[in-house]
Formats: structure tokens, C-alpha cells, sequence
């Protein structure tokens, strides 16, 4: 076996069991990879000299297809509510099969770290049958000195053969698609998908579950810190403006995505930002664009002009989720920690396309907790295959169920002790709909969210003057200069006032119904945080 590149020799490849393979390359960086992959074929140079890849079927995440064995711990521990599991037996026939498929491979090898606290890191080794993926992972994860390289251990495993199909009956999962977890060994297994995001997605699954015993909130959130040390975390789903509102020029980026949240503040699990781009624009969000647009960006499912090779940011032929991945020094006001100290303000983004949610609500403790439980936001029609002309709403508990290895409620109550213990202002916020819900009214204007946004971050917000909302009954500011009184209370928006108090009762029902799940493992002040069930049942 030939192999390239720094590592630690006493502890290979062969550690994992791999043997017979043709060629490992330890750790190389984006040129190399560069190389390798554009000889290969798996991806093309777009103008701007990012690295520009298609990931076929799948062009984003198979939670059907994601497993954990079950043993004597996951068994207590995990949320199986939420979670599929396979047996350590069929694990290891899984594991077994991707070993002998893997003989004869070239393989690229990254040692990487998943979050920034040396503290609370994994150490982890990711092999990968493509180097587009090597690179995507190693932009995405944190990158040691190279001097750590030849000590360094793995605690974590990840082998990404996108080659391999799996078998349903054998391995007891769903199709030839699989990413399998097995905790007890810290092993990841994915196959049959060439969509780089389960990678990233997969040690995000692996921080949340072994965190929290260690006093540490980890969360699918967005972060940034002022110049005065004040750290804000932003948690949302995609589409609520999570990134284009932590990207703010006046602030450090922490990071875009998964964060930890301890003793010592809030640290960064990444290394580098996955931002979706479609109708990516130099005009709206110049930073992302101008990362998005050089050498060492990897681009996912873009659409280049056959000719001059530049990208089509508008065209969503292959996928409305084209992603760019980079590292995170691309952004000019990047820390170049991943740390900050302990939030001022917890944020949490709806894009509500019923247009019933003032643009900013402050939110008690055990509101939050309601809220972040519920993780509310809605689909608007042509966001997904299959939804009609009516708004849906979509509640991910935590803003992240697919990553929950744990039951929602041990993230809820950590995140409620956190607020109480740093004094945490809450808030949550509407990106979504105004006058009207979607197809009557206008989209929120982001001149009004960012100088909300901008109050709330700066203290001025806590002391104007508020009510309390008739349905959901959280804080509403009256009045901040700058910002028209009207659109800070929606029903003053719509032109229907019966048709606002029919549709705010119809979202108060829905809230209602998706929190009744929860309703057992919460205490009564939580219960006591839900909108007005006497509204719904009116």
C-alpha cells in the first residue's frame, strides 16, 4: 500500500480495519485535492476557481435512511421517538462489508477536530473514496497545526464510500442508501450518497449526544459577538434567514451553524460555513458571495454556463438546496477562535407564512423553552415537492430534530437553566410574512428585522414600552423609531381583521397540537407558556 501526506505511522489505516488498499492520502490540502479530484472526474473548476461538484440523487440529507445501533446504553439513553436503530449484529455485517469494499480503493484520509473548546473536541479521522469529499470535510471540520498530525489518535470514525450500496436484509436498514452510528464504538458508516452534508451532519449528531453529560448545550444555531464581548446565538431552520442575520459587518461571526454552549460561553463545532446559495447575490449578501466565488470553495448542485464556466446562482434545475461550502477565515470578520463568552440574547428566527407573528416578540425563560421545543417555522408552496397553495407549518423541535440523539427535553431544559443562569434575554423573531399571509401579504421587510434586530442586540429594545399579545401572549414592542407602528402589531397589517383573528386562533391550534407530545416531560410554568388554549378552542 502506497501512501502520500503527514500522519501519525503507529496509528494508520489499519487500525480500522482497513487493508488491501491501493493508496491512502493523509491529510492533503485544497490543491492536491483540487488535483486529484478534477483528474478523476468528480468535479469541475467554475471561473472563479471554485471547485463545483454534482451529488446525483441526493442532493441533500435521507433522515429515512439514518440509523444507531441499539445497545445496552442507546437503548436508555437515545430518543428513539425520533431515531431508527439497527443491532450491533447488523452493524457489524455493515461494517464488515464496507471494509471489503473498500480493498483496492484509493483512499483520502482528513485528521480533523469537531468543535473549537479543546475541552469538549472530538478527534476525528474521516475517510473518504472522493476527494471532493476530503476537501469538503476538511473545510468544514476544524483543522489541526500540523504538527498535531503525527500523534493523532481518533476518537471518532467516519468512512464515506459513496460506491457501497447496502443491503436492506442483511443490514437491516431501508434502502442502498445508509448512514449507520454506532456510539459505543464511535464508528459512522455512510454509503450510496454522494451528498457531502452527511458527513458534517453525522459529527453534529455525535457532539449532541455525548455533550450534555458533560455541561454542554449543543445546538443547530448560528452565533455572533459585538465589539463590546456581547455574544448573541441565532437558532433556525432553513430559510429563516439563520445566516444572511449572524453575517453583520458591525459583528464577529462565530459561526453559521452548530455551536456548543458551557461554562466558558459558546464555542464553534466547525471550521468553515455550508451556506445555502441559491439566488446567491453579490448585492444582498456580498460576504458569502465573494466566499462562495474563489479558490478553496466547494460549490454543490451549481449550475455553470457551459462555456465561460461561471455560475448560475439563480438556477435551481438540479436542486433549490445548492450549498457552498468554505472555510470560515473567507469572511473578513470571521473570529479566528470559534469562541465567545456567554450570550446576552437568544434568538430564534420563524419565517411565518401566516403573517400572525409580530416582527419581534421577548420571550420569559419558560416561553423560550416553549418555543425552542416547538422550533416553529412554515413551508410556503414551491419550497417542497407536494405542497399546495396554503402555507404548512413545520415544527423541528430544538430547530434540529433530525440531529436530537437525545430526547427533545434534555436540550430544552439545559437550554432554560443556561438563560436563568447568565440573565439571557430572549427573543423571537418573525422573517416571514406581513398584511397578510403568503400570497396576500409581503414578505417582512429586512430594513424593519435588522433595526429590530439591532435594538434587541444593543439593550435598547428592554426598555420601550410592550404588550402583551392577545394570542400567544409574549412581550410585543409598541413603538422603536425608525421601525412604522403599525407593522410591530401584524393585525394592524391586514386589511381582514375577522380573517387575521380566524387565522392567529388556526396557528395557536396548531402550536397546541404539535406541543402535546412534550406536555408530560414539562413543568406546569411551561405549559402555562403555550398560546392561549381557550383562543384555539373558541
Amino acid at each position: 500500500m502506497q501512501e502520500t501526506g503527514v500522519r501519525n505511522g503507529a496509528f494508520g489505516a489499519d487500525k480500522f480495519g482497513l487493508k488491501n488498499l491501493k493508496t491512502v492520502h493523509w491529510n492533503l490540502g485544497a490543491p492536491q485535492l483540487y488535483q486529484y479530484s478534477l483528474a478523476a472526474g468528480e468535479a469541475v473548476l467554475s471561473a472563479d476557481g471554485a471547485l463545483c461538484a454534482d451529488t446525483g440523487e441526493f442532493t441533500g440529507r435521507s433522515p429515512k435512511d439514518k440509523f444507531t445501533v441499539r445497545d445496552a446504553t442507546t437503548d436508555k439513553n437515545m430518543w428513539w421517538a425520533g431515531n431508527q436503530s439497527i443491532t450491533s449484529e447488523q452493524f457489524s455485517a455493515l461494517y464488515a462489508d464496507f471494509l471489503k469494499h473498500a480493498e483496492g480503493m484509493t483512499l483520502f484520509a482528513q485528521d480533523l477536530y469537531g468543535g473549537a473548546d479543546p475541552n469538549f473536541q472530538i478527534k476525528t479521522r474521516v475517510f473518504t473514496e472522493l476527494a471532493w469529499h476530503s476537501l469538503f470535510i476538511r473545510t468544514l471540520l476544524i483543522r489541526p497545526e500540523a504538527s498535531m498530525l503525527r500523534d493523532f489518535v481518533p476518537e471518532l470514525t467516519i468512512i464515506d464510500l459513496p460506491s457501497f450500496r447496502a443491503d436492506p436484509k442483511r443490514h437491516g436498514v431501508r434502502s442502498e442508501n445508509v448512514v449507520a452510528i454506532d456510539f459505543a464504538r464511535k464508528i459512522v458508516l455512510i454509503g450510496g450518497s454522494y451528498y457531502a452534508g452527511e458527513m458534517k451532519k453525522s459529527v453534529f449528531t455525535t457532539l449532541n449526544y455525548y455533550l450534555p453529560a458533560k455541561g454542554v448545550m449543543p445546538m443547530h444555531c448560528s452565533a455572533n459577538v459585538g465589539p463590546k464581548g456581547d455574544t448573541a446565538i441565532f437558532f433556525g431552520l432553513s430559510g429563516t434567514g439563520k445566516t444572511t442575520l449572524s453575517a453583520d459587518p458591525n459583528r464577529t461571526l462565530i459561526g453559521d451553524d452548530e455551536h456548543g454552549w458551557g461554562n466558558d460561553g459558546v464555542f464553534n463545532f466547525e471550521g468553515g460555513c455550508y451556506a445555502k446559495c441559491i439566488k446567491l447575490s453579490k448585492e444582498a449578501e456580498p460576504q458569502i458571495f465573494a466566499a462562495s466565488s474563489r479558490f478553496g470553495a466547494v460549490l454543490e448542485n451549481c449550475v455553470l454556463d457551459e462555456d465561460t464556466r461561471v455560475v448560475d446562482f439563480d438556477n435551481g434545475s438540479k436542486t433549490e438546496n445548492t450549498r457552498s461550502a468554505y472555510p470560515l477565515d473567507f469572511i473578513p470578520n470571521a473570529s479566528r477562535t470559534g469562541r465567545a463568552g456567554q450570550p446576552k440574547n437568544v434568538v430564534m428566527l420563524a419565517a411565518d407564512a401566516f403573517g400572525v407573528l409580530p416582527p419581534i416578540a421577548k420571550l420569559s425563560p419558560a416561553q423560550a423553552m416553549y418555543h425552542f421545543l416547538s422550533g416553529y417555522t412554515a413551508k410556503v408552496a414551491g419550497t417542497e415537492r407536494g405542497l399546495g397553495n396554503e402555507p404548512q407549518p413545520e415544527f423541528s423541535t430544538c430547530f434540529g430534530s433530525p440531529f436530537l440523539p437525545l430526547d427533545p427535553s434534555v436540550y430544552g431544559n439545559m437550554l432554560r437553566e443556561l438563560i436563568a443562569t447568565h440573565n439571557v434575554d430572549c427573543w423571537l423573531v418573525n422573517t416571514g410574512w406581513t398584511g397578510g399571509k403568503y400570497g396576500v401579504g409581503s414578505r417582512m421587510p429586512i430594513k424593519v428585522t435588522r433595526a429590530l434586530l439591532t435594538a434587541a442586540l444593543d439593550g435598547s429594545l428592554r426598555n420601550v414600552e410592550f404588550r402583551t399579545d392577545k394570542y400567544f401572549g409574549f412581550a410585543v414592542p409598541t413603538a422603536l423609531p425608525g421601525v412604522p407602528s403599525e407593522i410591530l402589531d401584524p393585525v394592524n397589517t391586514w386589511k381582514d381583521k375577522a380573517e387575521f383573528d380566524k387565522t392567529a386562533r388556526s396557528l395557536v391550534g396548531m402550536f397546541q397540537k404539535n406541543f402535546a407530545k412534550f406536555e408530560a416531560q414539562v413543568d406546569a410554568e411551561v405549559r402555562a407558556a403555550a398560546p392561549d388554549t381557550r383562543l384555539a378552542a373558541e
